[in-house]
């Protein structure tokens, strides 16, 4: 609601009602030491016009760069329709769908994702839904631990290739069950998971392996050979997938001989806008033999007693409806407006738009590596396939070049000297479908400039 619509007399009546005094009665239980007090620096009221026109110039003021950045969240064109949809009052203000005889609207949709989402990755079920990328790795984590019951461990192999952030995320979730998250190295020329890398850990009791497609540097990994390597020594396989190369590249559940067990990651790309970081919603899809240890809740399809369609939730696996001890998860907010855009973003574009997509993205940032690696100094960090993304190596400092490309209205890339030292002085550049050669031809000129 973009106004508040309660008088002073309202706020009374309500007071009254329910016998209290006064609005700051309302919080006497929490205590005085954890309340911030006044706010000295906050400015004086605003009158409505006033507001609007303040944050009007502020939106104003904010530089809008050209984005080459990517690491997990991208920009990509995103259908009017799409929003102007999802925000309508019977999706927007939805919640939790727990009444079907008057949420058939909304369960129909989270329906249509689920099966998009099981068709998108080759495996039988979908859940809906997470709150992004990084925890949906760490509920594939835990699911898997418990899954495997060929392992009697709580360590899982986990590349240095995928994301750092994903990584941080799942550490911080599993580690008090007492998960153990072992690093595996990479290939430095390559930027991947060579299999001979897997070698030390053979015969080693491992609950699972987790394979990033692309990876983190945007270098396409040999996914079948590390899936059946995984299943060969009794490991539960957990992929995580750029949503958008599932148009074009294999799809997680036919990798290897029988497909991975487990594949989740952001659904950013499908219809949520960057929005300064979000909110974007994670997906998780499981084999069918594995759905009951699968958190979150599931749309189910069935008939009413005269026969007709109808829409339900169903395996409900959390404590609020099962007994605690037996819960998957305690994953109570969901993300079901971003998930309706995303089926609305899917709808509308189709098998043969979104794999337009992801090939534009594609040619896009083969064209604007080979621009970037003319300039003289520049290179490319690796010498294998990828995808929607690659690492620049530098000859000066990522962050000076960063601050360089900004000044010229280019947002560069990420700088991977942090996470990734041992690479020098690098940079993750990307480019979506929304750059056109003009903006790759004025990343060049920028990057020529800088260094």
């Amino acid at each position: 609601m973009p106004f508040i619509p309660h008088t002073p007399d309202d706020v009374r009546a309500m007071l009254d009602a329910i016998d209290v005094p006064t609005l700051e009665a309302l919080f006497e239980e929490i205590p005085s030491s954890l309340r911030i007090g006044e706010l000295p620096t906050l400015p004086d009221a605003l009158s409505e016009w006033q507001v609007s026109r303040l944050m009007t110039e502020r939106a104003a003021a904010i530089p809008q760069p050209l984005c080459f950045l990517g690491a997990g969240a991208y920009e990509h064109h995103i259908p009017a329709a799409v929003w102007e949809i999802a925000g309508r009052g019977e999706f927007y203000s939805a919640y939790t769908p727990y009444q079907p005889e008057a949420s058939q609207g909304t369960l129909q949709v989270l329906y249509e994702y689920q099966s998009m989402m099981a068709g998108l990755t080759g495996l039988a079920v979908s859940n809906a839904s997470l709150y992004d990328g990084a925890s949906a790795l760490a509920e594939g984590l835990l699911m898997a631990v418990r899954a495997n019951r060929k392992s009697k461990s709580k360590r899982v192999l986990m590349p240095r290739t995928l994301h750092p952030f994903y990584r941080q995320a799942a550490r911080a979730i599993v580690h008090n069950q007492d998960i153990e998250l072992v690093e595996l190295p990479y290939d430095l020329a390559g930027g991947h998971i060579p299999e001979e890398a897997l070698a030390p850990y053979a015969g080693q009791d491992f609950a699972a392996l987790v394979i990033q497609q692309p990876n983190f540097f945007g270098v396409l990994e040999e996914v079948d050979e590390l899936a059946d390597w995984a299943h060969r020594h009794d490991m539960l396989t957990v992929a995580v997938v750029n949503p958008t190369a599932l148009a074009v590249l294999k799809p997680p559940g036919e990798w290897g001989r029988v497909g991975v067990d487990i594949a989740c990651g952001d659904g950013q790309p499908f219809g949520s806008p960057l929005n300064s970081g979000g909110p974007y919603f994670g997906f998780l899809c499981c084999r069918k033999e594995l759905v009951r240890q699968m958190p979150g809740r599931l749309v189910g399809r069935t008939v009413d007693l005269e026969g007709k369609t109808g829409f339900t939730l169903t395996l409900q696996a959390r404590e609020q409806h099962i007994r605690r001890s037996k819960a998957t998860s305690n994953i109570c907010t969901n993300q079901g407006l971003m998930i309706t855009a995303a089926t609305l973003y899917l709808s509308l574009l189709g098998p043969q738009g979104l794999e337009q997509v992801a090939a534009t993205c594609h040619a896009n940032t083969r064209m604007l590596m080979e621009q970037l690696t003319a300039i003289p100094g520049v290179s490319a960090a690796f010498d294998r396939p990828v995808f929607h993304e690659a690492v620049l190596k530098l000859p000066r400092p990522a962050s000076e070049v960063l601050e360089g490309l900004l000044a010229r209205g280019v947002l560069g890339g990420f700088d991977l000297s942090n996470p990734y030292s041992e690479l020098g002085d690098a940079l993750l550049v990307c480019a979506t479908e929304t750059r056109t050669e003009a903006d790759l031809q004025r990343y060049a000129e920028a990057l020529a400039q800088v260094v």
